[in-house]
Parts: C-alpha cells; sequence; structure tokens
C-alpha cells in the first residue's frame, strides 16, 4: 500500500501525521499491525524517500519499504504488483498505480477504502460487503452482462476490503 496515500485519506492518521510525519507513519503501521494479526495476512506499506529515522524497520507480516529518489512510491507499488501478481492486493490514491496493478492480476483499491476499512469494527457488516448489491460502481458503461453485478475488478476489490472488516 502506498503509506502517505493511506494516511492523508484518514481523519486519525492525518492528525497524526499533522504533529510529525514520523507520528504519522507509526499510527498507521501500528494499525496495519492490529490488521496483519487479525487477518494473517502480510503487509507491505509503501512510503516516498529515504529513510531518515534511526527506528529499526518494522519485521515480520508487516513490511515497511521506502523508495530512493528519483524513484517514488507509485514505482515501488507498481514493481511489486508485477511481482505479486494474483492474490495480491494493492491499496492506492493513484489511478496508474491500481491500473498497473490490474494488469497484472493483482486486486486494486482505493487508499480511502482500504483505509476506511482498516477503521471498520472488526464484524461489522457494512453496505459494501456484498459484491453483488445494486449499487453503482461509478465505472465505465458495461456492454454486456448483468448491468445490477459489480464488474469482477469491483468484486475482488470488494472481497478484499471485507476480509479487514470481517476477521
Amino acid at each position: 500500500m502506498d503509506g502517505y496515500n493511506v494516511i492523508r485519506r484518514d481523519a486519525d492518521l492525518r492528525g497524526q501525521e499533522a504533529l510529525s510525519l514520523e507520528a504519522g507513519r507509526t499510527a498507521l503501521l501500528a494499525a496495519i499491525a492490529v490488521a496483519a494479526r487479525r487477518t494473517g495476512d502480510d503487509f507491505t506499506v509503501v512510503f516516498d524517500g529515504a529513510r531518515r529515522a534511526a527506528a529499526p524497520p518494522a519485521r515480520g507480516q508487516v513490511q515497511v519499504v521506502f523508495s530512493r529518489p528519483p524513484e517514488t512510491a507509485d514505482d515501488v507499488l507498481r514493481a511489486l504488483a508485477v511481482r505479486g501478481g494474483a492474490g495480491t492486493v494493492v491499496a492506492s490514491s493513484d489511478r496508474a498505480v491500481r491500473d498497473a496493478a490490474r494488469r497484472a492480476g493483482a486486486v486494486a483499491v482505493s487508499a480511502e477504502d482500504f483505509a476506511a476499512a482498516l477503521r471498520a469494527t472488526p464484524g461489522a457488516a457494512g453496505a459494501d460487503d456484498d459484491p453483488d448489491d445494486d449499487d453503482d460502481d461509478g465505472g465505465p458503461v458495461r456492454r454486456g452482462g448483468n448491468p445490477r453485478r459489480l464488474s469482477r475488478d469491483a468484486r475482488a476489490a470488494v472481497r478484499a476490503l471485507a476480509r479487514l472488516r470481517s476477521i
């Protein structure tokens, strides 16, 4: 996931970042660690720029990667999506990153949706938990198939986010 995208899409994390960049990163990593323990999934959080703090990198289920200029977090995320392929979930606000992730076979979700799922109460049922609901996904006009059913990519994203909420 793009760490700064997620931080800036969540009010609590944004508030921590207002105190200091390190406080924002620490708050995000604490929330991710809780999700990692709950789900058993591995998470990679990518931040722009070189690590400036002396704190040791996270180990175990949460990996922290800092891009090295001139490389950006978006470049790193695209490469990780290609390497991970199917079964990988990429969270970013950047449409080009999400498109690259989908082309690589990964599931792409917005940073906003990821932040909301991360903060959701475990086991809480939400309207977004049903991948076959009648809501429009805001995507392009479909040419065939059931017009009330979300696209395959949208259903995969809903399932990935529901995993964060439900366990």
